[in-house]
């Protein structure tokens, strides 16, 4: 009976101390789970839907294509290991690498549920992109492309209907990821939330608008410098508070790695006045900011012959009758970069400081003088539309022209309608952003451009000028970025002469991270890697 009464004792302690280990190799690796919050939800994680950030940030940790950008923008090899581009500009022909394996699923049918990604693998992934079956909103990266095969296994090669030497870096983007066929077809649809790619992580589980959990991918191809495997991390789990209140109280507890942007409802808890962080949180939270490849600005519709807007004197009026540095620092908490060179943002090869437009409130009174003496109008009157989330920079406008004698009425309308009046033409003056698609400053250059007039294209302002459009063409045929950056200054020069439009600011991307958290890559067009971050405990 006491040898029967010691066994179990002893069967005891042992699933008690197994328990016991089991919890603390949990909490000991609980330090290698990377948690952040995305209030607008992800809708998608099927590259051929990476239209919105929100599906981008998730797929950035699924997939990989071709090449990526570095933390400058610069190309860099990712599955193409080199490519080659022939004389008349034209042709690319990538040489893939021949060690990367899509992520494990059953559908393989082979030994170890996996295979090395190939060619036709590329082929199949970009026409799918053009197939009018699967709709996706990625199908304008291919505007230019004549056409592109598998040569074999590991030789692809693309053709472009003529130069256009930004293309490489359309390549990079989130749509031209690498899927395997055979998963495709068999999820179909519901591809959508049973993604497989071949990135640093794996989907692991998806219950929508509550949580995502990805796993390390314990056979990626990528290492570091010091030839260890990536990524670091164990998991990444994303939440989907849509109240940013709440995602900053759960920042503020730790229960959060990293805070995205700020929000009006907080920005003066973290912040001072100067954009710096509160003392407070100095011990705990590290503050980052980088230049973030988007132009805040308002457009002048140039077509609205009734518009007095439509006369110069009294764009530049505008122009030089408020202050972008005041404006950025009350209203943004110094957030952002006062726009007094021009369209092109800092962060950007083509941006050059050029001078643009100034708090000069002597030059547009001057201005404004010229137009009641060219037009005989004594009490010029502007209509200027926004939303209601940029209602305080544009009533701050209102009070300073306001000073100079122009009347400017600020009419808030909800997005959706402000974007469908923008687009028809039917604002003489509207508030909005230019955020680049890919990183070439043609990409800002490129809603000046008179072949693009809306509705056909993002030229919302119907700006037209014959030097600016022959300067745009004859950018495609230069291949060197430090030739074409000169090209496109002398485009910019262009839009600050004739002013089409009021710029206010280049933004800036603001990341919150905790204090254990390293190796955040930050880059100017706002998009999140984890494969390099580390978590300390």
């Amino acid at each position: 009976m006491k040898t029967i009464y010691f066994r179990y004792l002893v069967l005891a302690i042992i699933l008690f101390l197994n328990i016991q280990c089991s919890e603390e190799t949990k909490n000991s690796r609980e330090h290698l789970i990377f948690r952040y919050n995305e209030s607008d939800n992800i809708t998608s994680l099927d590259p051929a839907y990476a239209s919105k950030k929100e599906n981008i940030w998730g797929l950035n940790q699924l997939f990989n294509s071709l090449v990526q950008l570095d933390n400058n923008l610069n190309i860099q090899p990712e599955i193409a290991k080199k490519w080659e581009l022939s004389e008349d500009l034209k042709t690319f022909t990538f040489t893939l690498r021949n060690d990367i394996k899509f992520h494990k699923h059953p559908q393989f049918k082979t030994n170890d549920s996996t295979r090395l990604v190939t060619a036709y693998d590329v082929e199949y992934s970009l026409n799918r992109l053009l197939d009018p079956k699967i709709a996706s909103p990625g199908r304008w990266v291919f505007d230019k492309v004549d056409n592109f095969k598998a040569v074999n296994d590991s030789i692809f090669s693309l053709e472009l209907k003529q130069p256009f030497p930004a293309f490489l870096g359309l390549l990079s983007m989130r749509y031209c990821s690498i899927v395997p066929k055979e998963i495709v077809n068999y999820y179909g649809n519901d591809f959508r939330k049973h993604p497989v790619g071949t990135g640093p992580f794996i989907f692991k589980a998806w219950e929508e608008n509550t949580k995502l959990v990805f796993r390390k991918n314990p056979l990626y191809f990528e290492k570091d410098n010091n030839g260890e495997q990536l990524p670091y991390l164990e998991a990444v789990a994303i939440t989907f508070l849509p109240d940013k209140q709440s995602e900053f109280l759960q920042f503020a507890q730790g229960k959060l790695d990293l805070l995205n942007d700020i929000e009006s409802s907080y920005k003066d808890e973290l912040l001072t006045p100067l954009g710096e962080l509160r003392e407070q949180y100095q011990q705990t939270v590290t503050l980052t900011k980088t230049p973030y490849l988007n132009s805040e600005y308002l457009g002048i519709y140039l077509d609205k012959e009734d518009s007095p807007i439509q006369n110069k004197n009294l764009r530049k009026a505008i122009n030089y009758g408020f202050d972008r540095e005041t404006m950025i620092t009350y209203l943004r908490n110094g957030i952002g970069t006062p726009a007094t060179s021009g369209f092109i943002p800092t962060g950007i090869e083509g941006y050059n400081a050029q001078q643009g437009f100034s708090y000069q409130p002597e030059k547009a009174k001057a201005y404004l003088a010229k137009y009641i003496k060219e037009t005989g109008d004594n009490n010029p009157t502007v209509h200027l539309a926004t939303n209601a989330n940029y209602l305080n920079l544009c009533e701050f406008i209102q009070r300073e022209v306001s000073k100079i004698g122009l009347n400017l009425i600020v009419d808030v309308l909800p997005a959706p309608t402000l974007r469908q009046k923008k687009r028809s033409g039917k604002l003489e003056l509207f508030r909005a952003s230019w955020i680049a698609d890919y990183p070439d400053a043609e990409n800002f250059m490129l809603p000046y451009y008179s072949e693009n007039f809306t509705p056909n294209g993002p030229n919302y302002t119907h700006f037209k000028n014959k030097t600016f459009d022959l300067l745009y063409e004859q950018s495609f045929t230069i291949p060197n970025i430090e030739d074409r950056k000169l090209i496109y200054q002398k485009m910019d020069s262009i839009v600050i002469a004739e002013a089409p439009i009021i710029p206010l600011f280049y933004d800036q991307v603001i990341r919150f991270t905790q204090k254990n958290i390293s190796g955040m890559s930050n880059n100017a067009q706002n998009f999140l890697f984890l494969k390099r971050v580390k978590k300390g405990k």
